[in-house]
Order: C-alpha cells, then structure tokens, then sequence
C-alpha cells in the first residue's frame, strides 16, 4: 500500500499497529517521500487472501491521518507483461553470425529437412517443444472463462514446464469450443510441436478431441486434467494403502466426479488392479442398468459398481475403504467418514474449495490429502506431467500408453522411502528433485 499520511512518523507506529489487529503480517515499511506537509509510505504486508487484503486496506485507512493512495498485488504484479519469454541459443553478434542463424545460411538447413523430414527433430526446436491448448472452457475451477482468461494458466503451466523438465512449452489459447475446429486447429499447429498438452477444455468435449488428435497425430497427446491427474492420485493412493495396510484389489473405492479427471482416475485404478470402484454424480452412483445415464457416464457405469449400488454421495460412501473427489466444493459431510471402513482415505481434491475440510476429515480418517499447499499430501499434477513429457520427448514416442501411465505412477510412489512414509507423507512435494528424472525414466520404459 502507498499511503499519504499527516508529517508525523508516529503515524507509522499506528499502521503496523492497525495491520497487525486486523489480522496481517507487516514485512516492510518504507518512507519514500518527506516533507513539511505530508510523508509518503510504502507499506508490504502479507494477507490471507484477496478478501482479508481488502481488510487490511480498509483497516489503515481508518487511521487518524492516513490516506491509502493506492494498493498493490504482488500476484499481479508477477503477472504483469506475462510470466514467459523467448531467448534465442545463438549468439547475434554481427553478420556472420546472422547469416548462419538465418538468411542465408539458413536455407540450406531447410532444404536438408524437406529431403529428410526425419531430421526436423533435430535441427529444430520441435524435439523440446510442447503446444499447451486450451479453449478455456473449464479452467481450473472457475469453469468456463474463456481463451484469454485462461491465458494466465496456460503460461504458468509453460513455466512449470521450464522450471521442472526443461522443455520449452508454450500456450495456445483457441476461440473456439467446437470441437472440429479445435481438433483441425491442432492438427495445423502439430508440425511444430513434439508433443500437445490439452488443459483445461470441459468434458465430455475433451474425450473426443483427445481420442481424434491421437489418431491423426505422430507426436504424443496428453490430457493433462485426465491423466495427469490420474498418474498422482494412482501414486498417493498406492502410498495411503501402504500406511493402512489394504490392497488395491480388496478395497472399495468411490469416486466423486464423473469429468474428465474422474474418469481417467477411474480408467487407471481399473487398470492398477482395482475391482470395486463406484462413481457418484449429479445423477447419484451410476450404475450400468440405469439407462437414463447421458452416454459417457453411461459408458463408464459399464466397467464401475460391480455391486449396483444406488442412491446419494453418503450411499455410495457406506462401507468405502476410499474416497477421491474430483468434483466441487463442500459435497462430503465430516460425518459420512465415520459410517466408511475403518481406517478410511478421503481424498479431496476440488480446487479452490475440496469437498471436504481436511482439518474436518482428519478427526474420522486415517489419511487425507487435498489439492491444497497448506495442508499435507498436496497432489498436484506438477508431480506428474513434466516428466511424462520430458521422457515422450526423449523417446521421440508418438502416443501414451496406459502402460505408461502406471510406470509413472508407481515411479512416483516409489520416490517416497519406507522410513519416509507416513500419513501425513504419502507423496513427494513438487519441488522434490528426483520426481521429473523418476517419471520420465518410467516412461522411456
């Protein structure tokens, strides 16, 4: 905040006061102007969230003598011009330099490409580059924002690429939500690209448009949103029935989620061995003799709910030995723990907000995780696709195998030692240095 305030530096002993009682941190007070007629302070301090900023802002104001000028965000201060850049390798130094990195040195490494198309791989960035795609239709969990609004995302999940696989990657945001024109828009795009990462496009669009770019694509097409975020639930969840001491194929596992995350989720738990899997929905537990089931949640009560169980979330619920939440907020009630399985797992994953507070869950199960940071067993797609891209690339694979997909889960499982593991530790923080390697190790097979 930069404040205005009357000339008395006793003025700067009340707001740290007033920021303190409302809650925020101080980290830096600064006098950037003196005079005989005011003082001008620069204020950082440390807020909860936007909302509680607000507070603080509205709680300096109020004190006798203090003007707030203006504030800032320091969240959008880091956005400000954008989050990515391209570098040029070379050097640019004078004219030779130039007519070896372009015109006309340059030619001659074209036309060595249109004879051997192979070597673009090569001569090109195409070998390290990943085109994430999004048409902004379900974004994070702000849902349909669209292109631009999904932009942000799109160049932190570059970023992310960078920072943990070295791959350079970059956002291709489509105004568009048909799904023929995203698939063609791709495909036009693909040349350039060693791999597509789809973020954040609504299912049950994204099911198709991943199953099309597969079969007209040689580079690897990866849902993130799906697989991704199967790969790390698969992983921490292999860790959990260590702590509990249950085996996959024993115990009952309910999903909350019919999307695209939960499918997939449901598609890897099927394939790692499990066997009694129920899905809970709008339309309550599908089950296959329901025919009202729209035809993806139909298709996937096909191969869930061996027992046909009906009826509500706490239904399905009665009995589990898991419960992984992919879905919205606020949908578990702390009390439904009790009547699962003893030593229960509840997984809640809904970002911002999960289904449940983990601080609640943890009073009745025995091991929780959440998609938050501040809370333990963070599962986070971080964990997963910068090394499945980083060992697609470096095996030059032209799909994603289910094979692949498990490889990688149990890499990350692995990453997290016997003397490590715990409830409160059951999967590797993202910025644990052996993940990446571990995973794209997994994936070269």
């Amino acid at each position: 905040m930069r404040l205005h305030t009357a000339p008395d530096h006793g003025v700067v002993g009340a707001v740290a006061t007033a920021i303190a009682q409302a809650g925020g941190i101080v980290m830096a007070v600064d006098v950037a102007e003196s005079s005989h007629e005011r003082l001008v302070v620069d204020v950082t301090c440390s807020a909860g969230d936007a909302d509680h900023a607000k507070l603080l802002e509205q709680a300096v104001d109020a004190v006798d003598g203090v003007t707030v000028h203006k504030t800032s965000d320091r969240t959008f201060l880091l956005h400000i011009g954008g989050k990515i850049e391209v570098r040029s390798k070379v050097p640019m130094r004078n004219r030779d330099d130039l007519s070896m990195a372009y015109t006309p040195g340059v030619g001659r490494v074209s036309m060595a490409i249109a004879e051997h198309p192979e070597d673009v791989w090569r001569l090109t960035t195409k070998g390290n580059t990943v085109a994430v795609v999004t048409d902004g239709s379900a974004v994070l969990g702000l849902g349909n924002i669209g292109p631009g609004a999904a932009m942000p995302v799109m160049e932190g999940k570059a970023a992310l690429f960078k920072r943990f696989a070295d791959i350079d990657a970059w956002p291709i945001c489509l105004d568009t939500q048909d799904t023929d024109e995203i698939v063609r828009a791709v495909e036009m795009i693909a040349p350039g690209f060693g791999g597509i990462n789809l973020e954040d496009i609504a299912a049950p669009r994204c099911f198709e448009i991943e199953r099309r770019l597969r079969a007209s694509l040689d580079i690897p097409v990866f849902h993130d949103d799906q697989h991704g975020t199967a790969i790390v639930v698969l992983a921490a969840l292999t860790n959990a029935l260590r702590v509990v001491k249950k085996q996959l194929a024993d115990v009952r596992v309910v999903v909350s989620g019919a999307g695209a995350a939960g499918t997939a989720i449901v598609t890897l738990l099927l394939a790692a061995g499990a066997v009694d899997v129920v899905v809970w929905d709008r339309e309550g537990c599908l089950s296959r003799d329901d025919e009202s089931l729209p035809p993806a949640k139909h298709e996937l009560a096909q191969v869930t709910n061996p027992r046909l169980v009906r009826g509500d979330l706490h239904d399905g619920l009665t009995g589990a030995d898991v419960f992984i939440g992919v879905s919205g907020p606020n949908l578990l009630d702390p009390l439904w723990i009790k009547d699962m399985a003893d030593d229960a797992v509840v997984f809640a994953l809904a970002n911002p907000d999960p289904e449940v507070d983990p601080a609640e869950a943890e009073k009745y199960a025995a091991v929780v995780a959440s998609g938050r940071s501040d809370y333990p067993n963070q599962i986070n797609n971080v964990l997963a696709f910068p090394g499945v891209f980083r060992g697609l690339l470096d095996a030059r694979a032209s799909d994603v195998t289910l094979d692949m997909l498990l490889r990688a889960a149990e890499a990350i499982a692995l990453v997290v030692k016997d003397e490590e593991l715990n409830p409160n530790f059951i999967i590797p923080t993202v910025f644990h240095p052996d993940v990446p390697k571990a995973v794209a190790d997994a994936i070269r097979g």
